[in-house]
């Protein structure tokens, strides 16, 4: 089998910080995209097409999927999209794994396990269970091998398209508001990307990995008030930490789409919403993970060089 690690969607911000931990580890990787840059085992593809996906995943060993549909249109568009790119990695004879989030849940009391049931009702929790349910069939089928990756919201270098991104770093050195979405005091798994992606890759690497969903390793978990506060601590000055409560997300909603489609699932910002990684951990440990000071202040320093 090939040594190739390719990655889908390696131009947004998961995909690039996995592209980037691959080659640390000395893989081999094709960085596939639809807008591809222009080094070395770039790809340009489409995988939303059969040929695209097809000609992405040729010769992979293991396939990161790190694309995904936009936000607003995940329902309509999340479970054709993910056929396409397991009949890819089916073609490859290669190893799905996926870059997941915590949706399928749904609101849960106490911090969250893998065994916990998918008991999400809201239309995007709803279509991530059905997205995983695709894929771990497609595994007991022997169609492909596959593992999903699970991550909290994430922050780090690269991160604009969080709700940890402009509003928390670009808007403290701008010395503007750092606007937390949600409570301000209710402690939230936060995920750093760089640990992130070295999650995942353990996953692409680890034939035990298969078959099931890991939470991927992350620091403590923090209220908003203590993330604003570390960042506000490390910029200087002044700058005021808010939290964005469902009131002003619903008044903002009205003009903001994304902002808007945070409504269905306000459980994850109202109430204690905090990920167990102690699975992960004691199958793949010992795990290192990024304290939260030293990832907020890289996070800081990119946005300070892409300002």
């Amino acid at each position: 089998m090939s040594e190739l690690h390719v990655v889908l969607g390696a131009t947004g911000a998961v995909g690039k910080a996995v592209v980037a931990e691959l080659k640390d580890r000395g893989h081999d990787v094709r960085a596939v995209s639809r807008h591809a840059g222009d080094g070395p085992g770039d790809l340009h593809a489409d995988v939303t097409t059969a040929e695209g996906a097809v000609a992405a995943c040729a010769g992979a060993a293991v396939v990161y999927q790190c694309a995904q549909p936009p936000y607003a249109e995940w329902a309509a568009k999340f479970p054709a999209f993910t056929r396409t790119v397991i009949a890819g990695v089916e073609a490859a004879g290669a190893k799905l794994v996926m870059a997941d989030n915590l949706y399928v849940y749904g609101p849960v009391d106490g911090p969250m396990t893998e065994d916990l049931p998918h008991a999400a009702t809201d239309p995007k929790g709803r279509v991530r269970a059905e997205v995983d349910r695709l894929i771990l069939d497609a595994h007991d089928a022997r169609r492909i091998r596959a593992t999903l990756g699970r991550a909290s919201d994430y922050y780090g270098p690269g991160g604009v398209n969080t709700i940890l991104g402009p509003t928390v770093f670009a808007a403290a050195l701008a010395g503007k508001t750092v606007r937390w979405v949600g409570a301000l005091d209710q402690p939230h798994t936060v995920a750093y990307l760089p640990d992130v992606a070295a999650g995942l890759v353990t996953l692409g690497e680890r034939a035990e990995a298969d078959g099931r969903s890991w939470h991927l390793p992350a620091a403590e978990a923090v209220t908003g008030r203590e993330f604003g506060e570390l960042v506000r601590a490390q910029v200087g000055g002044k700058p005021r930490v808010a939290g964005l409560g469902r009131g002003m997300q619903r008044v903002l909603g009205l003009v903001n789409p994304v902002v808007r489609e945070l409504g269905d699932t306000w459980y994850q910002r109202d109430r204690p919403f905090v990920a167990d990684d102690s699975a992960f951990r004691a199958a793949f440990g010992p795990v290192k993970v990024t304290s939260h000071a030293d990832g907020v202040a890289a996070t800081l320093d990119w946005f300070r060089a892409n300002g």
